[in-house]
Parts: structure tokens; sequence; C-alpha cells
């Protein structure tokens, strides 16, 4: 498989600083057959109107990132549309002073559809809605106000929903800007629909309606977004949110830390229940984040019932079929197919570049076992980390003995499972004795 330029510097250059590639993920990706399955059922069911909802749970730098971005591939393929953003202080699910309708504009800013696989397509999917619609109707005799009435009738199921009616309203008003070439009344419109207007005076000014995106609306927004997605032509909606981990370990006052897991529950259970269509949404948490009884997920009583593990499920037997997904570590052999294909992409796709022979990925995995343990297959991001640098060296450096570069190699083991350092304790607080 051909592998170019874009993707190969795009690959490198994120494995070797420990981040995820948003490109090329087809040319390294190895292992996760079973939990990739039960997202692809999930996919299929909100293709027939269904709603899904997964936690995908594993411990700092098992790939759960990498993980949503394949998913994000793979439904980008299906005909979905993506929303992509991460979880921090200021981005969340609920909080004051525009910190949920921030979660939202990001969400809607990484908009990314199969013509648009990098973000930024939200004003390419809504133009193209309305130059289809518009082309076909006059190609058949009828005029703009034909055209309005058209807009109106295919937009009745998102009026049937909270906000609905403004929703369809603003469509209404980028068909207006896109009929008479007024761009600012397009931007608007773009705008409003990002959540980027922080006054109810500003929207009304721009486009005449009483209302906007907030902080108690995002939810309604989405499920909105989900519903004229499928009316536009697409299968629905994967809204991916990554760095969970935020919310339990970050927000060190509870009642925010509630209130955030309150809007998961609703979610959560508007998903299980069937009462949203066309929406699909990852979490990506760590166990901490999940299993911590004091910050995690599962101090919130509602949610731990929810999330709860099969009883009858052990390390022999998985269940996938329930909300959470925990990434089960990649085996010796994953690890050495997975190092064997960052190999193929830094040489280009040509064996005969390679700048390491077989033998040495056998070294370099054995040495990793020593200075790690079973860690260099469980978080593998510091094995790829340290594998892309020694390669880019004997690149650059021709005629070094590889043997002693992996001789070298200090890397140890993670020492916490806890990404972010927050240890154990609740609310910032430390016990003390007198």
């Amino acid at each position: 498989m051909r592998i170019t330029e874009r993707e190969r510097g795009a690959i490198l250059n994120s494995l070797g600083a420990g981040v995820v590639p948003n490109i090329g993920l087809h040319h390294i990706q190895v292992g996760r057959k079973a939990e990739l399955d039960a997202i692809l059922s999930d996919l299929q069911r909100v293709e027939n109107g269904a709603a899904s909802i997964r936690f995908v749970v594993g411990r700092y730098g098992s790939g759960k990132t990498f993980f949503l971005n394949v998913v994000r591939t793979v439904a980008l393929e299906r005909g979905f549309v993506v929303a992509q953003a991460d979880i921090t202080t200021d981005r969340r699910l609920h909080g004051t002073g525009g910190h949920a309708r921030g979660l939202y504009a990001e969400l809607m800013r990484n908009l990314a559809t199969r013509s648009k696989p990098e973000g930024g397509g939200l004003a390419n999917l809504v133009e193209r809605w309305i130059g289809d619609l518009a082309y076909e109707i006059k190609n058949a005799g009828g005029d703009h106000e034909d055209v309005k009435k058209r807009i109106q009738s295919d937009l009745r199921p998102v009026q049937d929903l909270v906000s609905g009616y403004d929703f369809a309203d603003v469509l209404a008003q980028y068909y207006t800007g896109y009929e008479s070439s007024d761009e600012h009344r397009q931007e608007s419109a773009i705008r409003w629909l990002r959540g980027e207007y922080g006054t109810k005076t500003d929207a009304r000014q721009d486009l005449g309606v009483r209302s906007i995106i907030d902080d108690q609306s995002i939810y309604e927004y989405l499920k909105l977004f989900a519903a004229f997605a499928r009316i536009a032509g697409y299968k629905g909606l994967l809204v991916s949110i990554d760095e969970l981990a935020v919310l339990s370990h970050r927000l060190y006052h509870r009642v925010a830390r509630d209130r955030n897991y309150e809007a998961i529950l609703r979610i959560l259970n508007d998903c299980l229940q069937g009462s949203v269509e066309g929406l699909s949404v990852l979490f990506a948490a760590t166990d901490a984040c999940l299993e911590d009884p004091r910050r995690g997920l599962c101090s919130y009583e509602a949610l731990a019932t929810r999330l709860a593990p099969n009883r009858f499920a052990d390390d022999s037997r998985i269940d996938l079929s329930g909300p959470v997904i925990r990434l089960q570590n990649l085996t010796p052999e994953d690890c050495y197919v997975l190092l064997h294909n960052v190999r193929h992409v830094h040489a280009r796709g040509k064996a005969e570049e390679a700048q390491l022979p077989n033998e040495g990925i056998t070294a370099y995995l054995a040495d990793c076992n020593r200075r790690m343990g079973s860690a260099y297959f469980q978080t593998p991001r510091e094995t790829v980390r340290d594998f892309v640098g020694l390669l880019n060296v004997l690149e650059q450096n021709p005629g070094t003995d590889w043997n002693e570069l992996v001789a070298a190699i200090k890397t140890t083991a993670p020492a916490s499972d806890d990404e972010h350092g927050d240890g154990d304790g609740d609310d910032g607080l430390a016990s003390f004795r007198l």
C-alpha cells in the first residue's frame, strides 16, 4: 500500500512525540479486533435509527486516543459525520461562564465528513445540503419560495425536538444568505451553529433569532445535529470525547464533578433507553477515572450501577455488550507487528530502505521487556516513541550499530497508573495528624 510523504510525516512526527496521528492510521493499526467489532455493531444500529454510547477505558498510554481515531476513520468511511474534542477544565459537559458551550464549539470546529476528514466540515456540510436542494428544485422548475418550503418540510423532524425551531430558522437564514450571496449572513449562521455567539443580542442583530446555544443546551443541540445529519444524507453523528479523566482528577470541587456526571448520566440514559436517534457517543477514560470510589464516575451512584461490569465475565470470558469497553493488552506478537508497521512507514514502504533488520526489532522488544516488564505491551506509547527515535538516529547516522543504540535506552515503565498525578485523594485535601 502506497504511503504518501504527508502520511509518513504525520505518523512519525506524532508517534515520536507520543501523540496519535490524525491520518494514515491504517498503515500501523494492529489488534483490537473484538473492540472494533463491537463499535461496528454500534454504528450499524445507529445507521438503523438507534443510538449508542461507549466508555473506552484503559491505562495511560494504552492506546485509547489511537482507538478513538481508528473508530473516527471507520465512521467517516461508513458515511457518518464525526465531531471530536478533548475535555479540559475550560471545556466540559457542564459548567458556567461558557465552559459547556466551549466544548460544543470545539466539537463543531472539529466536525469532519468523508470529504473533509481533517475537520472544519460544518460549513461544507450545510452548504452542500442547501445547494443540492436548490439545484434539485430549480431544475424541476421551482423558485426561491419553493426551495424555502422544501427546507421547512425536510426540517420538520428537527422542529419536533427541543430548540428545533431555532435550529431550522438558522438553516433557513443560511439559505437566504446563500441565495442573495450575503456572505455575512452565511457566516453568521455558521457562527451560531458552532455555538460562538456569547449574547442573544448579537444573534438577534445578525440573524433575527432570539436564542443562542448556551451552557444549558449543548446536549439538545447535539441531538438536533444528529437528526440534521441524517436529513442531509449521512448515517448519523459520532461524538468522540477524549480526556474524561480531567473531570475526575482536575475538577477539585465535588459539586462541579457531580454536575458533569449528571450530564453524562443523561446522555447514557437517552442512548440506552432509545430516546435519541442517529447519535453515537464515545468517551475515553482511564481506569482511575472510572473506578475511583471518591472521584471517579463510579463515585456517582447512578453511573456506578449502569457502568458495573458483567459478573459472569472475567479475564477469559469478555463481554463487550455493555457500555464499558476495556482495551485488552496488546500481545507481544501485536507489538512486534506494530513496530514492523512503523518501520515500514519509516522506510516509505520500501523494504530495501529499512534502517533496522527483523532481528533488530526482536532485540529491541526483548530489551523493552527487560527494562519495563509487561508494561511495554500494556502501554505501548513509550515503546513506540523510543522506536521511532531509534529509526531516526539510524537514518541520520549511517553506519551506526543498532545494538549499541538499543543497549543505551534508559526508558522505564511508568511509575503510576494515574494519568494526572493526583493520586487517590479527594478534592485536593490530604489527611493529617496532630
